[in-house]
C-alpha cells in the first residue's frame, strides 16, 4: 500500500495534494451548483451548454500561450498569479449568487472569465508537478496520485454539493469553494521551489506552438495519444453537460439525485485513479489507454439507455472508472516521455485536446437535447466515441511501447 502513496515522501508535493484536495472539494461544488442554477433558472439544455463552452472556450483559443508562459517563465509563481485570480472570480460569483443580483449572463461571463484563468493555471500546475518531485522514478506516481485527488474531489464535492443544494440552495456552495481557494494559495506560498535555469531563448506563443507542434511530429505514438484525446473529448466527455437533465426530467429527482450522479461517476474515477497508481510505469502501455476509452463511451451508452436510476447509477459508475483511466492514462503516457523544455508546449496541446475541444461538443449536445432529448444525444455521443476509439484501437494495432520516446536528431 506504501508504493501507492511514495510520492507523497516529497514535502513539496505533499503541500500541493493537501492544498489542491482542498480545493478541488470546492471546484466540484461550484460546477455542480452552476449547472444547477442555470438549469433551474431557464429549464434549457441549451443554455446549459452554453455556459459550459464559455467555462472552456479559453482553453482551446489561450493554451498555446499558457504553455508558452509555463515554459517561458517560473511555472510556480504562474499557478500562484492563476489560483488567487481564480478566488477572486469565486468570491464574485458568490457575492453574486447570495445578493440574488446574477443573471444566466453574469454566470456565463464569469465561467468565461474562469476559462481564461484556467488556459494559463492547467498548463503550469501539469508541468509543474515534475518540479515537485525530487525523484524523477515518483513522477508516473505523483501523476496518478494527482488523478486520485481529483477524483476524491469529484466523489466528495458533489455529494456534499447535492446535500446543500436540497436544504440551503446554489449559495453556500459558491462560497466554500471561494474558501477553498484559500487552502491552495497558503500550501504554495510554503513551499521551497529550486529555481529552473534561466532559458536563453524564450519563444513567443505562436513559435512555441509550432515548436510544441515540430516536437510531436518526431513523436507519433504522443500525437496520436492527443489526437485520440481530441475525439474522445469531442465526443462523449461533453455528455456531463446533460446530467442536470437526466437528474430532474429522466429520473424525476431533484439535487440529491444529481449529486449522486456526479458523486458515483467520481468514485468510479477515483478507483481507477488508485489502479493506475499502483501499476508499475511500463503498465502504462497505449493500448490500456484506447481500451479504457472504448469502455468508457460503452458505458455512457448503456447509461442513456438505462430505464431506472439504480442501472444508471452503475453504469455512470463505470464510465468514471473508463475515463479517469484514459484521462490519467494519457496525461501520464505524455509527461513520461516528454523532455523538461518542451514540457509547457506539449502539454498546452493536451490541454486543448482535452479541455479545450469539451467546448464544442458542449454546445453541440446542448443544442441537440433540446431537439432530440438528452437520453438520444448521449446515446449518440457514446455512439461516436466507441467508433472514434475503435479507429484508434485499429490503427494502434502492432504499436510497440518502446516507440513513444521522441526520436533524437543525429
Amino acid at each position: 500500500m506504501a508504493e501507492v502513496f511514495r510520492s507523497l515522501q516529497h514535502r513539496n508535493f505533499r503541500l500541493y495534494y493537501a492544498g489542491q484536495s482542498v480545493s478541488l472539494i470546492g471546484t466540484w461544488m461550484q460546477r455542480l451548483a452552476v449547472g444547477w442554477l442555470v438549469y433551474n433558472a431557464t429549464h434549457s439544455a441549451f443554455l446549459l451548454g452554453l455556459v459550459s463552452f464559455c467555462s472552456q472556450i479559453p482553453t482551446l483559443l489561450l493554451s498555446p500561450y499558457g504553455g508558452t508562459v509555463a515554459d517561458r517563465y517560473s511555472r510556480y509563481r504562474v499557478l500562484l498569479i492563476t489560483q488567487i485570480a481564480s478566488l477572486v472570480q469565486a468570491s464574485v460569483l458568490a457575492w453574486l449568487v447570495l445578493s440574488g443580483h446574477y443573471a444566466t449572463w453574469a454566470v456565463a461571463g464569469l465561467s468565461l472569465l474562469l476559462g481564461t484563468i484556467n488556459a494559463f493555471d492547467i498548463p503550469a500546475r501539469q508541468s509543474l508537478i515534475v518540479e515537485l518531485v525530487d525523484d524523477r522514478t515518483h513522477l508516473p506516481n505523483a501523476i496518478a496520485l494527482n488523478s486520485t485527488m481529483v477524483n476524491l474531489a469529484r466523489l466528495v464535492g458533489p455529494a456534499v454539493a447535492g446535500l446543500l443544494l436540497a436544504r440551503f440552495g446554489e449559495g453556500p456552495c459558491f462560497v466554500v469553494n471561494a474558501v477553498s481557494f484559500v487552502a491552495v494559495v497558503a500550501s504554495l506560498l510554503l513551499m521551497r521551489i529550486v529555481p529552473r535555469p534561466v532559458r536563453t531563448h524564450r519563444p513567443g506563443a505562436w513559435e512555441g506552438l509550432r515548436e510544441g507542434w515540430a516536437y510531436l511530429r518526431q513523436a507519433p505514438i504522443l500525437r496520436r495519444q492527443i489526437l485520440l484525446m481530441a475525439g474522445i473529448s469531442f465526443c462523449a466527455m461533453p455528455f456531463g453537460t446533460l446530467l442536470p437533465v437526466f437528474a430532474k426530467d429522466v429520473f424525476h429527482g431533484a439535487a440529491g439525485t444529481f449529486g449522486w450522479l456526479n458523486s458515483l461517476s467520481g468514485l468510479g474515477s477515483l478507483v481507477g485513479a488508485f489502479y493506475l497508481a499502483s501499476q508499475p510505469g511500463e503498465a502504462r502501455r497505449p493500448q490500456l489507454i484506447t481500451y479504457a476509452a472504448l469502455v468508457f463511451c460503452a458505458s455512457i451508452m448503456a447509461f442513456a439507455l438505462s430505464p431506472q436510476l439504480g442501472l444508471a447509477l452503475a453504469f455512470i459508475t463505470l464510465s468514471g472508472a473508463g475515463m479517469m483511466l484514459f484521462i490519467a492514462g494519457t496525461n501520464t503516457a505524455i509527461q513520461t516521455n516528454v523532455d523538461d523544455h518542451m514540457r509547457g508546449r506539449v502539454l498546452s496541446y493536451y490541454v486543448m485536446a482535452f479541455q479545450g475541444i469539451q467546448p464544442l461538443g458542449a454546445l453541440l449536445v446542448g443544442w441537440l437535447a433540446r431537439h432530440i432529448g438528452a437520453p438520444h444525444t448521449v446515446l449518440l455521443q457514446g455512439a461516436l466515441g466507441l467508433a472514434v476509439g475503435l479507429a484508434f484501437w485499429q490503427q494502434g494495432k502492432g504499436v510497440k511501447s518502446g516507440e513513444v520516446k521522441v526520436k533524437k536528431a543525429a
